[in-house]
């Protein structure tokens, strides 16, 4: 088995990486902004990331329902399902959309910020 090759570093290299790093710690026009830059790093504030995670999230679950439902459809539809069933299945997903209804205001967030756009193919709902 061949010996890993070591890397070798000047202090010139270092002392630019050290100056590269630094900058981020310079004021800029942008900074305290929430979402801004603050010199060449990204200032994001608890809330903005809060926020955006819970969007992502929500984006996902909102994403699975949709697909739960037509699920369902095409089963109701196939006749797989007997009337019981087909009784709580659309409860329960009627309960989910309550949800996700409920921590979309949670989280301040308007429907259509849960909306993908696919590009070519449009918007996801």
């Amino acid at each position: 088995m061949k010996a890993p090759s070591e890397a070798w570093m000047d202090s010139q290299d270092l002392d630019d990486f050290a100056k590269v790093m630094q900058r981020g710690n310079e004021p800029s026009p942008q900074e305290g902004q929430p979402g801004g830059l603050a010199g060449n790093r990204l200032a994001l504030d608890g809330e903005t990331v809060k926020n955006g995670l819970g969007q992502l999230v929500l984006t996902l679950v909102k994403l699975l329902h949709e697909l739960l439902e037509q699920q369902a459809l095409r089963r109701i539809e196939g006749g797989s399902l007997d009337a019981a069933e087909i009784e709580r299945l659309g409860v329960a997903l009627m309960r989910q959309g309550q949800e996700i209804d409920r921590l979309r205001r949670e989280f301040g967030l308007e429907e259509d910020d849960l909306n993908l756009d696919l590009g070519p193919l449009g918007r996801l709902f």
